[in-house]
C-alpha cells in the first residue's frame, strides 16, 4: 500500500513541485503532524484519506487532479474549532500558498490550490470548476455513509465541538445542514450525485430532526 507521504510526493511532482524528494517528504510528515492534533476527533488522518481516496476513484473528471489532491492534504492543514467563521479555510488557504511555493511549485499551482481549499469553506463552486467541484464532493463523501459511519461522523463533530453547550451546537449544526440542503445539490460532478446524492439527503435530513 502506498504510504500518505509518497502519495504527497507524487502529487506534488505532478503539480510542478521542483523539491527534492527529502523536502517533499518532511513536509507531507509535518502536515501529518498537524491532521493528528489533539483537537481533530474527524478532522484527522482518517479523513485526509478517505478525501484522497475520492480523488482518486474520480480523477479522471478533473483536468488536474494532482492540484485537487494537494488541496485534499492542505484544506484543513490549519483547523481550531474555535476559531470563528471561515478562519480555518482562510488560513489553512494562505498556508497552502506559501508551502507550494517553498516546495518548488509554480506560482500559478500554488494560487490554485489555495483557490481550492478556500471553496470548503461553503462547498459552493463556479460553473466550469470541475477541480472546485471534485474537492468538495470529496470533502462531504462522508454525508452519504451507511447508518453506523454517520453516526460515528456525528459523534466525532461533538467531540470537536465540546466546548459549545448543547443548545448552541444544536443551532449551529442545523444551519450548516440547511445551509447544504439549501445547495443546488450537495454532489456536483454528476457520477458523484447519482451515486451519492439520495443517500446524503436522507442522512441530512434524519440528522435535523434528531436535532430539533
Amino acid at each position: 500500500m502506498t504510504s500518505l507521504p509518497d502519495r504527497f510526493r507524487t502529487a506534488a511532482r505532478g503539480a510542478g513541485a521542483t523539491a527534492a524528494d527529502a523536502d517533499l517528504d518532511s513536509a507531507a510528515n509535518y502536515l501529518l503532524t498537524r491532521w493528528t492534533e489533539p483537537q481533530r476527533h474527524y478532522h484527522d488522518v482518517s479523513h485526509l484519506t478517505a478525501v484522497l481516496d475520492v480523488v482518486d476513484r474520480f480523477a479522471e473528471l478533473a483536468p488536474h487532479p494532482d492540484r485537487v489532491r494537494l488541496a485534499a492534504w492542505l484544506h484543513d492543514a490549519v483547523y481550531d474549532p474555535k476559531a470563528l467563521g471561515d478562519a480555518n479555510e482562510r488560513d489553512s488557504a494562505e498556508f497552502a500558498e506559501g508551502l507550494l511555493v517553498t516546495l518548488g511549485a509554480p506560482d500559478e499551482v500554488a494560487a490554485d490550490v489555495a483557490r481550492l481549499v478556500g471553496l470548503t469553506a461553503g462547498h459552493a463552486t463556479e460553473d466550469g470548476d470541475p477541480d472546485g467541484e471534485l474537492l468538495c464532493d470529496a470533502d462531504l463523501a462522508i454525508l452519504a455513509a451507511d447508518d453506523e459511519r454517520y453516526a460515528a461522523y456525528t459523534a466525532a463533530i461533538r467531540r470537536e465541538y465540546a466546548h459549545v453547550p448543547d443548545g448552541d451546537f444544536r443551532a449551529g449544526r442545523s444551519r450548516v445542514l440547511h445551509e447544504l440542503l439549501k445547495l443546488p445539490s450537495i454532489y456536483r460532478l454528476e457520477p458523484i450525485r447519482a451515486a451519492w446524492e439520495a443517500r446524503a439527503q436522507a442522512n441530512l435530513t434524519a440528522e435535523l430532526e434528531l436535532l430539533a
